[in-house]
């Protein structure tokens, strides 16, 4: 994982409205925004520099799964990329600050869900995590046992 220092090093110092680094991508596949799955999500904004990262991870998980499966399984519920905040309970920026994180599915992969309980620990998602890792991205809830939801950028 990453530390503040590299990160800043490699993606700069996050701002409010992140005007300087961030870009919009298109979605390959609908997403449905996790806390109001009539909205759908066909663009999400992320950083300049992984966005060939995102977009490739979602293009292989459509050509392994499908669209029908990604509803299916809920990969497709979205929890939000760009939020400038502070990390939950600390004093260090979350990785959202930069959009160089994304969560997925948030109500059953919750930050203080045990990885053992999440959904994201099935077999039918080790599919999801390995694409995510082909494409630079690290799982907290594979990596720190909880926070299933929550993908970032490893390098």
């Amino acid at each position: 994982m990453l530390t503040t220092q590299q990160i800043i090093a490699k993606y700069g110092k996050p701002d409010d409205d992140g005007s300087d680094y961030l870009v919009t991508i298109q979605l390959p596949y609908p997403m449905r925004l996790a806390w109001d799955i009539k909205t759908s999500v066909t663009k999400i904004r992320c950083h300049k520099l992984i966005a060939t990262n995102f977009q490739n991870v979602f293009k292989d998980l459509l050509t392994h799964y499908g669209l029908a499966k990604i509803q299916e399984l809920g990969i497709d519920l979205f929890g939000g990329c760009f939020a400038f905040r502070k990390m939950r309970g600390g004093n260090d920026y979350s990785r959202h600050s930069w959009a160089i994180a994304i969560d997925l599915n948030p109500a059953k992969n919750g930050l203080k869900t045990p990885w053992s309980k999440a959904l994201f620990s099935k077999p039918e998602y080790k599919p999801m995590i390995d694409i995510f890792y082909k494409h630079g991205f690290i799982n907290l809830g594979k990596e720190k046992h909880y926070d299933a939801m929550h993908f970032e950028i490893g390098a």
